[in-house]
């Protein structure tokens, strides 16, 4: 998009969500724009879904709008500007709330309330707080991944070797003090003083705990990983707070940062360092026993299962294993399989597209929405299609297990592979892919596993999908209107799932 039509599509969506004064924080994550409201009656949801930008909403702590990766971060500083300039505007007249849902959109919709309900429970709160902490660091991730990447291909060509070390430093750098990043965001996003969370984080990847011996356990740099930096900025967040209680307001200034990152240091380097290296080590050490040893129906349990776990809102529990899987090997063997829960939904929605040639309104969603569902961004056909139909959502399912069993064969055959970042998927995922078996062998595995998923999703439910009365009820257009009662609702306009663009993960995202 350039930066008229980047504009554009901002000042479309601002009056749609109430103008300047409606908005308290704007925010975003890679599909997303996250935007809080003070009054949420002033939105305009079937105005906004109608933006050609917009590729679908998402009510849940946040007001979010799917915009899709890259699209979302050139909006996002245009929306921010013209809500800056607006802020002495005078209020925004209520506007009135869009009309015309139908059968279909009334079922996505229910669907979508009862999914908040369900994600408001304390735990899933905590878990996307959590997701929180690791999705603004999805960006570096993918790009030092891509670099990573290059400069493997460039070093077993050959080619450039004044450049390879310089690469080296480009991709390596981040993840060497993503300990750092972690603690920041933790302590952000609990309540806490963000550059203290990152100051007790930094204690893991200083060298200087080399010469540390911790109850006869000599510790080494980066011994916990990002478990340990989480635990760690949360432990400070809590010293921090108690300070901030009982320290008088005359001392606080020097006092609380200096019992903060005192008291927190030394339960990290005496005890955290050690209990979350074991953690990250154990994670580490079953992911790769389960894939070797029961590859092929572990990756039928996940990608079939990927799904209704986002559904439930339980993904985001994967975000810190996924990290902690990169910075122990450079890859994430999870996330090649988990994807093909995206292709498995891809396939599904093209078989729906033939199962219906008479609903025109189901067909244009999804003509809309299979460009971004190939490069892995699939709750508009998950929401728009799938779900509110029921059965296609389970043949979805049927079609992601077939191709997490093909990719997970594979890894209990010897080529294991992964991904060097999270956040993409589909397509997307191709520059980001790494293994020990040649990038030759592990694209041809990973799009194999795409094809499986596509071809069983699409077959599923081509012949399963639907019951006789449901192609009665959904496959009408105008030349039937006469002939049969209208009882057929049409399709919503795209709805994204409840997630933490979070996400960053597949099917999805």
């Amino acid at each position: 998009m350039s930066t008229d039509k980047n504009r554009a599509t901002a000042a479309a969506i601002l009056p749609l969500v109430g103008g300047p004064d409606n908005i308290v924080t704007i925010a975003h994550c890679m599909t997303r724009l996250r935007i809080t409201l003070r009054d949420r009656s002033l939105v305009q949801d079937e105005a906004l879904k109608a933006v050609p930008a917009v590729m679908g909403v998402v009510e849940d702590d946040t007001y979010q709008i799917v915009l899709g990766p890259g699209t979302v971060a050139r909006v996002t500083p245009e929306f921010e500007a013209l809500v800056a300039e607006g802020r002495s505007a005078a209020p925004a007249a209520d506007h009135p709330a869009g009309h015309g849902a139908d059968e279909l959109a009334a079922q996505g919709a229910a669907l979508k309330n009862a999914r908040k309900a369900k994600n408001s429970t304390p735990f899933k709160l905590f878990l996307r707080r959590i997701a929180n902490i690791f999705v603004p660091l999805i960006p570096a991730l993918i790009g030092c991944g891509i670099i990573a990447g290059l400069n493997g291909f460039i070093t077993n060509m050959g080619w450039l070797p004044a450049v390879v070390p310089a690469l080296a430093a480009m991709a390596s750098g981040f993840m060497s003090l993503i300990a750092v990043f972690v603690g920041y965001n933790t302590a952000k996003e609990f309540g806490g003083t963000a550059i203290l969370g990152g100051a007790v984080a930094a204690i893991i990847v200083f060298p200087g705990v080399t010469k540390i011996d911790a109850f006869g356990q000599q510790l080494s740099p980066g011994q916990g990983g990002v478990l340990g930096a989480l635990a760690a900025a949360l432990l400070a967040v809590q010293v921090e707070k108690w300070c901030r209680k009982w320290v008088p307001e005359a001392l606080d200034v020097l006092v609380t940062p200096t019992l903060t990152v005192l008291i927190s240091g030394l339960v990290t380097i005496f005890g955290l360092m050690f209990v979350a290296g074991e953690v990250s080590t154990a994670i580490g050490t079953f992911a790769t026993w389960l894939l070797a040893t029961g590859g092929a129906f572990a990756g039928l349990v996940l990608g079939g299962l990927f799904l209704p776990l986002v559904m439930l809102g339980l993904h985001q529990a994967l975000i810190p294993i996924h990290t902690t899987l990169i910075e122990q090997t450079g890859y994430t063997v999870l996330l090649p399989i988990l994807a093909m829960a995206g292709a498995g939904q891809v396939g599904a929605a093209i078989a729906v597209y033939y199962k219906l040639p008479r609903n025109g309104s189901i067909r244009a969603t999804i003509k809309s929405a299979l460009p971004a569902g190939f490069l892995g961004v699939g709750e508009p056909l998950i929401y728009g299609v799938s779900l509110p139909l029921g059965r296609p959502f389970i043949t979805a399912c049927i079609g992601g297990a077939a191709g997490g069993a093909f990719v997970g064969l594979f890894n209990q055959l010897g080529t294991a592979f992964g991904s060097t970042a999270i956040g993409p998927s589909g397509w997307a995922l191709f520059p980001l892919l790494d293994g020990k078996s040649g990038m030759g062998m592990t694209i041809a595995i990973y799009a194999g596993g795409l094809a499986v998923g596509y071809l069983v999703g699409f077959a599923a439910t081509y012949f399963f999908g639907f019951t006789k009365q449901m192609l009665v009820d959904f496959n009408t257009g105008p030349d039937t209107d006469a002939a049969a009662p209208q009882t057929a609702p049409q399709a919503p306009a795209a709805e994204p799932a409840n997630t933490s663009d979070s996400a960053p993960v597949p099917v999805g995202r």
